[in-house]
């Protein structure tokens, strides 16, 4: 009767483990960073292309990149805000309906994943190395947004456009904020009064 007993309770804790382990799926819940202003340096990879700049995002919709390698963009920037991308280049600079952008633009599709993914309360994704990996999709295709600790973008891909982009240096619009010195800012606000 004991054998009976210690295996009926063996079996039913092994199916209590495995069901416990099956159930979470590997998904893991996050502290959402993706809807604060941010400034990262950004080393972009799209299929054969190496790019570099630096990335901003001042809010929903409201974006800026302004690349500084290849030598062939370099000095490039690109804002996008209100359905619209400015271009500018040394002084020129032409506007285009973000409409009229193609689909797999990179930018395009890094925005769209960012802010819609911004609208949750916590992210969740599977998580390895201490970066939560997020994956959607979007008209562009499937991507996968990583982020930090903080939920701070970290990276962005989209396997099927050979789009990677990495985010290194990123100051929050809350860090920046912390590193003006107390006499720059008693200045300024003694300036406007």
């Amino acid at each position: 009767m004991k054998r009976i007993f210690t295996f009926v309770l063996t079996a039913a804790a092994a199916v209590c483990l495995t069901a416990c382990t099956l159930s979470g799926g590997g998904s893991v819940s996050r502290r959402n960073g993706l809807g604060m202003g941010f400034s990262a340096q950004a080393g972009i990879t799209v299929d054969r292309l190496e790019a570099e700049g630096n990335v901003k995002r001042y809010g929903e919709g409201l974006w800026e990149i302004e690349f500084s390698a290849p030598n062939t963009l370099s000095g490039v920037k690109l804002e996008f805000s209100e359905g619209s991308v400015l271009a500018s280049y040394k002084g020129l600079s032409f506007s285009v309906p973000q409409s009229a952008v193609p689909v797999k633009a990179m930018m395009l599709n890094l925005i769209k994943a960012v802010d819609d993914n911004a609208k949750a309360e916590e992210l969740t994704g599977e998580e390895s190395d201490g970066l939560l990996r997020v994956k959607g999709s979007l008209d562009g295709g499937e991507y996968m947004l990583t982020v930090d600790e903080n939920g701070l973008l970290s990276a962005f891909e989209m396997p099927n456009n050979k789009l990677t982009m990495r985010f290194t240096d990123m100051k929050t619009v809350e860090t920046a904020a912390e590193k003006i010195p107390e006499e720059e800012t008693s200045e300024a606000e003694t300036g406007k009064e």
